[in-house]
């Protein structure tokens, strides 16, 4: 069963990501901030990871480039998602390490399909 982190400070929007990937036989890991995706990520290993930009203790994007600098985690795949676009863009998301970019609100259906389409990737890790 393929293992997927969510990273939100958001319990409204972890919910209904956990609801939308877990139908699909995803198991579900969540975060409510920075620190914590950090531990959950290291320890667990997901084989994707969704992390908010914008949340206590570490930013998402701070997430993301400490886990690119640890071997165990650099490979696997990241989305990051932020209600603010027009302060954190995708050229910033691909510059801290992100795989992926998403800009709030989205479709959940949306970000189930990219993630459909990443973890079937022949070329990532755990595939």
């Amino acid at each position: 069963m393929k293992k997927i982190l969510i990273a939100d400070d958001e319990g409204n929007l972890r919910f209904l990501l956990r609801k939308t990937l877990e139908g699909d036989g995803f198991y579900i890991l969540e975060a409510v901030d920075g620190k914590q995706a950090l531990a959950l990520a290291q320890k667990h290993l997901p084989d994707l990871i969704v992390l908010d930009v914008v949340m206590p203790d570490l930013y998402g994007s701070e997430v993301c480039e400490r886990l690119r600098k640890q071997p165990k985690t650099a490979r696997i795949p990241i989305i990051i998602i932020t209600a603010n676009a027009n302060l954190y863009n995708e050229k910033q998301a691909k510059e801290s390490g992100a795989d992926y970019y998403m800009a709030k609100p989205f479709s959940p259906m949306k970000l189930r399909n990219l993630v459909h389409q990443i973890l079937s990737d022949p070329k990532q890790p755990g595939s």
